[in-house]
């Protein structure tokens, strides 16, 4: 004979869970009024409805980040989901800042391994479960970094109010002093928030790929196909020149005083301290 389900033991179920009083009422039922049985049927049921959601297209959600108490590591990740809706919700929320937690713990840039890092005697899967069985929409980690800081430098992270943008940047220097200078963490987090605003496509010449190289001076070549022969390839190498200092970021003009490129403020602030630094990585999140 099944047993009788109270609706208090529903109530304890679902402040337990956080799931509905539908879905408590269901596992209770089904594990016969046992509290534990019932628990592990919601997570069960969360998993059946990741799978049914498979399909679906995440293109909302949060990027956190974090860094480590001593600045030698930074992470910058993004929860992705469906609705702005849910990612609204304080369940969603809370998974999200659980993930730069498990992010911190996670010792490779590997989605797959993030997901599967325990924290607290819990894999951030169960995490991303459990937040499907209470919002009922597909959830997943979509980018992940992880920055280590070697030598001497910082580390430095920057989200846009609207939560769905974000970049971390790593600035090498010549010493201590200079890396925890305060000159140069003020502008390490201005770059990260050039970044976020900006979108370089490499940090410098160097980082873009040769193919792309070769279609802008195809174009290039094209535009100016009626100019002199002997000019079309100076003009060519003028609008590549141009070109990189638009794409790559030490190149770039600063955001907050164009008349000097990225390089030069970096330089600068470094120089205050009495030292040098440069910036030697980057990367950027954006959802959506």
């Amino acid at each position: 004979m099944m047993a009788e389900i109270s609706a208090s033991a529903v109530m304890a179920l679902r402040k337990m869970s956080g799931q509905g009083m539908m879905d408590c009422k269901k596992a209770l039922s089904e594990a016969d009024g046992n509290v534990d049985l019932a628990m592990v049927t919601l997570r069960k049921m969360g998993v059946a409805t990741l799978e049914k959601r498979s399909d679906r297209e995440a293109c909302n959600g949060l990027v956190v980040s974090k860094t480590s108490d001593d600045g030698k590591v930074g992470v910058i990740a993004s929860l992705c989901c469906e609705t702005d809706f849910v990612v609204k919700s304080d369940g969603y929320v809370a998974a999200a800042h659980l993930l730069g937690d498990y992010a911190m713990a996670c010792e490779t840039e590997s989605v797959e391994s993030l997901l599967a890092t325990v924290v607290d005697g819990r894999a951030f899967r169960e995490v991303i479960i459990e937040c499907v069985s209470k919002t009922g929409e597909k959830t997943e980690v979509g980018d992940f970094a992880r920055f280590g800081l070697d030598g001497s430098g910082c580390i430095s992270t920057y989200i846009h109010f609207n939560g769905k943008t974000g970049a971390m940047v790593l600035v090498e220097a010549s010493d201590d002093t200079v890396g925890a200078s305060e000159a140069l963490q003020a502008v390490a987090n201005d770059v990260a928030m050039h970044v976020t605003a900006i979108k370089p496509l490499a940090l410098d010449k160097g980082g873009i790929d040769a193919d792309t190289v070769e279609k802008e001076k195809a174009i290039y070549a094209e535009q100016v196909k009626n100019k002199p022969a002997e000019l079309i390839d100076k003009i060519v190498e003028g609008k590549l020149r141009k070109f990189f200092s638009e794409q790559c970021l030490l190149q770039q003009p600063f955001v907050k005083d164009d008349s000097k490129s990225v390089e030069q403020v970096v330089s600068e602030a470094a120089k205050q301290a009495g030292g040098t630094a440069k910036v030697s990585r980057f990367v950027r999140l954006e959802i959506g």
